[in-house]
């Protein structure tokens, strides 16, 4: 998994790296017990300041995508293991709200609930088809980083 970065986009760093470390769990990419670099390592890597790579790595954690070991650093969390009921339910309950949010801004910009609706299963038709989710085997032993900007 390569990691790339734009300075020149409105989404925040921080953000960019927990939606590249999310795609590549989803893609298979990143499998349960994988060592992400530490901070220090991958803020160098990128060439952005360790706060940011830390944030991250936090929301990252509290989402339930990675635990931290202690002085071990970042792994790709066992999600049968790792995510409780509890858990499990305010993550479907942000999602829902994301969605809800999604929903009336296409409302807003003059679509229609079908219209909404036909957009939506054509982005989890695509994502659900990609090889990698579907089940590819993957080829990575270590998070490789590429900066762009």
């Amino acid at each position: 998994m390569i990691l790339r970065i734009d300075q020149t986009s409105n989404e925040p760093l921080y953000l960019q790296i927990r939606n590249q470390v999310v795609a590549a769990i989803a893609r298979g990419e990143l499998l349960a017990g994988d060592g992400l670099p530490s901070v220090r390592r991958l803020a160098s890597d990128l060439g952005i300041n360790l706060h940011t790579v830390n944030k991250a790595y936090a929301v990252l954690r509290d989402e339930g995508y990675l635990v931290m070991r202690g002085r071990s650093g970042a792994y790709v969390a066992d999600e049968a293991l790792a995510a409780s009921a509890e858990r499990r339910g305010r993550a479907e309950a942000a999602l829902a709200e994301t969605l809800q949010s999604l929903a009336l801004e296409y409302k807003a910009r003059g679509g229609s609930a079908q219209g909404f609706a036909e957009l939506a299963a054509r982005a989890a038709a695509e994502a659900f088809a990609d090889p990698g989710i579907a089940g590819a085997r993957r080829n990575v032993g270590v998070l490789g980083v590429d900066a762009e900007g």
